[in-house]
């Protein structure tokens, strides 16, 4: 039987086909949102994006052949990041007032918000060309990496998609790592980084009473 090669920028390319006969009614920014992420799944599924675990990245990093991309937004690499990581947001705060976005931003902080502490957000645009800009060569072995690995997987098929020819993905992302399997720089745990709002004082109290179960 003859073997069956997938070139994963034309499966891209059929998905979106096929996605804009069946769901004609899809905002923009989510529908391509959705594409990328099958993409960057079919990438590392077939190997042409190696998947790595938190341990093996951190042994990894070592080297310094390997660079460390952290597409979280701004505020979730404040509280902790990767000594020596570079960073270029995947998402950004959407700047739009307009009243549409606005009652957006309330029903997120109301349903989302407030709970996890993420706000409202918007595809940054820039992303790729802000990568080029500071990692121009594209055969650069790239690990990149997120909070729970989901938008580090929408990212990797961006930069496959651009030309980049050595990408890694961190499965699962940083709240799979443990404590010391990366240096880490800022106030908190690197896994609890993406973690914020009213769930990060239920953590909090959680630890607590986990550290007193375990001093008696």
């Amino acid at each position: 039987m003859a073997a069956i090669h997938l070139n994963p920028q034309s499966f891209s390319s059929k998905l979106e086909k096929i996605y804009s006969k069946t769901y004609p009614y899809t905002p923009q920014r989510s529908f391509h949102l959705q594409i990328n992420a099958v993409s960057g799944k079919f990438l590392i599924d077939s190997g042409a994006v190696r998947a790595v675990t938190p341990k093996e990245a951190g042994i990894a990093l070592k080297s310094e052949a390997l660079k460390m991309l952290d597409v979280r937004p701004e505020w979730e690499r404040e509280k902790a990041s990767v000594v020596g990581s570079f960073h270029v947001p995947l998402f950004v705060k959407d700047p739009d007032n307009s009243l549409i976005t606005l009652i957006k931003k309330w029903v997120h902080l109301g349903y989302i918000g407030l709970w996890t502490g993420q706000k409202f957000t918007t595809i940054n645009s820039e992303f790729v060309s802000q990568v080029q800009g500071i990692v121009p060569d594209k055969e650069s072995m790239l690990l990149v990496a997120c909070g729970e690995g989901l938008r580090s997987m929408v990212a990797v098929s961006k930069l496959h998609e651009a030309g980049y020819t050595n990408l890694e993905w961190l499965a699962g992302g940083f709240v799979r790592a443990k404590d010391g399997d990366f240096p880490v720089e800022g106030d908190e745990k690197l896994q609890y980084a993406t973690i914020g709002g009213v769930s990060y004082y239920f953590l909090k109290i959680l630890n607590l009473l986990q550290a007193g179960d375990i001093s008696t």
